[in-house]
């Protein structure tokens, strides 16, 4: 399997963190980063980090701990990524 992602951008990260009503100190937690000073880094302006999928997944997957795997690729893909699962040639249970 192949996945193609895309991060979402700065601002759409700096949306979810309006919609949470999260802090900066939030954020770093939901995200596993060690401070508020490294989420800037992906949520600023300038020339900001790209989001990793596995980072972005465990914010959704954390924010639902309920989620299916399925579930939690559609939040990702609702604040912003672009997540394309190629199953081509797999058998699908």
């Amino acid at each position: 399997m192949s996945i193609r992602y895309e991060p979402p951008s700065p601002s759409a990260l700096r949306e979810l963190k309006a919609q949470l009503n999260y802090s900066g100190v939030q954020m770093a937690h939901l995200f596993g980063l060690a401070s508020p000073q490294q989420w800037r880094k992906y949520s600023g302006d300038g020339a900001p980090r790209a989001m990793s999928l596995p980072m972005l997944f465990l914010a959704g997957a954390l924010l639902n701990r309920t989620a299916t795997v399925d579930q939690v690729f559609d939040w990702c893909r609702s604040v912003g990524a672009v997540i394309d699962l190629d199953t081509d040639g797999e058998q699908q249970p």
